[in-house]
């Protein structure tokens, strides 16, 4: 029996990589999903792989977020699962940044995740009893990183939102569970979307080598992997938790001896 049958759900920044891979995954195991991107190209072509829905959608556009979730309660029937992962990074020294960067960086990465708790709890609430939240933070948002600072300020923010909402809807009885899901290096499309005057474009795989103690970069499947887990009843006792998927680079470094 596959482990979300009859179950809806939204994820944002779905066209590529992670959101992507959690759409494919998520779908095959009987999940009805609005998928929400900016790339319609590429997010028109995952909803008609995956039987989804697609809108283009941006996720700090507040006006936008009623369409997107009378979508899923209108169209597909009720609202279970909500993946916040639509993100960007801006890699740099944090006094070289300018002041639009940190503001466009913050809109996306927490303005993006409030507005998707601030409009789907109550479709959840309307749907009965429970439901997943599911927010993409990263290993930058539980230590810091230099050239990094502003995405690690995004990433901590939602990693404390998440604890902070999981609490709030217990306190409430409402049976949502929300959860932050934190990657280490991925090999995703976004390495080589970073700006100009990143050093772009960066190897996943070349970094990962030297500083992820199992010696590789991740794939996006298997962040997703981690995501159905938390959409599921499998992580049905797990609220407020921290998911990290990182090849063990928060448990520290490791010294490859040569052979």
């Amino acid at each position: 029996m596959p482990q979300l049958t009859g179950k809806v759900g939204i994820i944002t920044g779905a066209a590529s990589g992670i959101g992507a891979a959690t759409a494919r995954l998520l779908a095959r195991e009987g999940a009805r999903l609005v998928l929400t991107d900016l790339d319609d190209v590429a997010g028109e072509r995952l909803a008609a792989e995956t039987g989804s829905l697609y809108l283009h959608h941006d996720v700090t556009d507040e006006s936008g977020w009623p369409t997107v979730v009378a979508a899923a309660e209108k169209t597909l029937g009720r609202l279970d699962i909500m993946v916040a992962n639509a993100g960007i990074g801006i890699m740099g020294p944090a006094i070289e940044m300018s002041l639009s960067d940190w503001r466009r960086q913050m809109a996306i990465n927490v303005d993006g995740v409030f507005l998707s708790v601030k409009y789907c709890i109550p479709a959840m609430r309307r749907a009965g009893y429970g439901g997943s939240i599911v927010m993409l933070s990263s290993v930058a948002g539980l230590r810091g990183s230099a050239g990094l600072a502003g995405y690690s300020a995004t990433k901590g923010a939602v990693r404390l939102f998440a604890k902070s909402m999981a609490l709030e809807c217990a306190q409430a009885g409402d049976g949502i569970r929300v959860n932050s899901v934190h990657p280490g290096i991925i090999a995703t499309p976004i390495w080589g979307k970073l700006p100009p005057g990143a050093n772009a474009p960066l190897d996943p795989d070349k970094i990962a080598a030297a500083s992820v103690p199992l010696g590789k970069a991740g794939q996006a499947e298997e962040i997703a992997s981690g995501i159905l887990f938390l959409a599921s009843d499998q992580s049905s006792h797990m609220t407020g938790s921290e998911l990290v998927i990182d090849g063990g680079m928060t448990a520290g470094r490791i010294t490859r001896l040569g052979t």
